[in-house]
């Protein structure tokens, strides 16, 4: 990579001088996500100085789903910041759990018994999953499994249960362990029928946990299927609800991307929680993405596709792209 192109993405994810807007910001996070080596480690490493917990959580996200142990340290340092707002301490740990190491698990223990449930939860799950990885008793077939997401989820997916009705027994059943409710919800999700997404949409209104809801919304945004827009404009009109459920419900809108979609994405882009409106701002930007002839969301620095990778979906949402040969 021309080292002029990492310092242009440098430039516009830090935004040194405040002009730059966040849609543009994300665009750039998300090229380097795909460029995943070390050099764009270290550049999302610099922008975690910024003051959007928006992008600071998605900063981490991006950490995790590059999967490379040199993140480490910087997640920990999230994740033991007590001054961080909990969004961005819950994806911190959860992409503790995406990487993988055994060596996080001290750290991840260490916050089992911290104030805020979301991060609570999340170290219990990135806990389960990186034991539930190094258990030689169960077959690689499960723990590496493929699908047409190329994300790298907090629970793998149920392989051994396909019956819809067992799996939304097991989601909305809030006395099991939430690492069998997730692997309920992402066998939900590879499966992909109309069935599917209404369970998972029930989802939305889970009692016991905020961490829940917002993965469910994340789910739901992977899944684009438009059965589930009314529920996720429910939550995301729902002031009542957590931000962090409601700004996951944003992104979800944009990433569906279909007609009505739009008019509550603008109605909330001037919401009073401003992780809240931010993430209708790259809502805006993802529909208008999802509705144009462009390939690529991650397109920072005017970088541009010249093959795409095997079997690629375009529909897939802008956490799920990923690039294989870029040109400037």
């Amino acid at each position: 990579m021309i080292p002029a192109t990492y310092e242009n993405l440098e430039t516009i994810i830090t935004n040194k001088n405040g002009q730059i807007s966040l849609h543009k910001r994300f665009r750039a996070l998300f090229t380097l996500k795909n460029l995943a080596d070390v050099k764009s480690i270290d550049i999302l490493a610099k922008a975690f100085k910024d003051d959007s917990a928006l992008l600071k959580h998605e900063l981490a996200f991006a950490l995790g789903q590059i999967k490379n142990p040199y993140a480490i340290p910087i997640l920990n340092t999230v994740l033991t910041d007590k001054t961080e707002d909990p969004m961005v301490r819950h994806e911190a740990a959860e992409a503790l759990g995406a990487i993988g190491d055994p060596s996080s698990l001290n750290i991840l223990e260490e916050y089992l018994h911290d104030e805020h449930d979301v991060v609570r939860q999340t170290c219990e799950l990135a806990i389960t999953k990186i034991k539930y990885e190094r258990n030689k008793e169960i077959p690689e077939n499960q723990k590496n499994q493929t699908s047409v997401y190329t994300s790298i989820d907090p629970a793998p997916a149920n392989t051994k249960i396909q019956s819809v009705s067992e799996l939304r027994d097991i989601l909305l059943n809030t006395n099991l362990p939430l690492f069998e409710r997730y692997r309920a919800m992402f066998t939900l999700r590879n499966l992909g029928t109309t069935d599917a997404v209404m369970i998972l949409s029930q989802g939305l209104n889970d009692p016991s946990s905020a961490l829940f809801r917002h993965e469910i919304a994340y789910v739901l945004g992977q899944m684009q299927n438009p059965t589930s827009v009314p529920f996720l404009i429910e939550t995301l009109k729902n002031v009542n609800e957590l931000s962090m459920v409601r700004h996951e419900a944003a992104e979800a809108l944009g990433s569906i991307a279909t007609p009505e979609c739009l008019p509550v994405l603008k109605e909330f882009k001037n919401d009073q929680e401003r992780v809240v409106k931010e993430s209708c701002e790259i809502a805006l930007d993802m529909y208008e993405h999802e509705n144009s002839h462009e390939f690529q969301y991650a397109d920072g620095n005017n970088i541009k596709i010249i093959q795409a990778p095997k079997n690629v979906n375009n529909k897939l949402s802008f956490r799920d792209q990923s690039i294989t040969r870029i040109r400037i």
